[in-house]
């Protein structure tokens, strides 16, 4: 049986829970930073990003979060701009769904924001019935 060289298994890599649900203090964006809605995972520590200022931008997710922050569509981030690739940014810091409402009560997003939901509308594909009703009489055609 071989020795055991490394200092745990799966479940010391996996780490503790760092207490995220302790409050922290509500960060605002400073210049070169701008908020952002996910608009879908592309996966390898990036994603699509709408941006409050209304472009659309690829967004590589920092080592200090890559595995440690889930980043899911519809999420309010903040992201770094950067000087030299406008079509590129850096997410900085994910918001939980209470600060995002406190952002958008603060006025620093739209009214127009949808906050807790996925971005997909139930409106724009044609109503939200995922199911089929049949009448009596199709059932005894059949």
């Amino acid at each position: 049986m071989p020795k055991n060289k490394g200092k745990g298994g799966k479940n010391r890599k996996r780490g503790k829970n760092e207490a995220d649900d302790e409050k922290r203090e509500l960060v605002f964006k400073e210049d070169g930073q701008e908020y952002a809605q996910v608009l879908r995972m592309l996966g390898n520590g990036r994603c699509e990003a709408m941006c409050i200022d209304g472009s659309k931008r690829l967004c590589h997710i920092r080592g200090k979060m890559h595995k440690k922050v889930w980043i899911a569509a519809g999420d309010i981030i903040l992201v770094g701009l950067r000087d030299y690739q406008d079509d590129k940014a850096d997410v900085i810091l994910k918001y939980m769904p209470d600060e995002a409402r406190l952002l958008k009560a603060y006025g620093e997003l739209p009214e127009n924001t949808r906050l807790n939901e996925g971005i997909i509308d139930d409106e724009e594909e044609g109503g939200g019935d995922d199911y089929i009703e049949f009448e009596d009489e199709d059932i005894d055609k059949i």
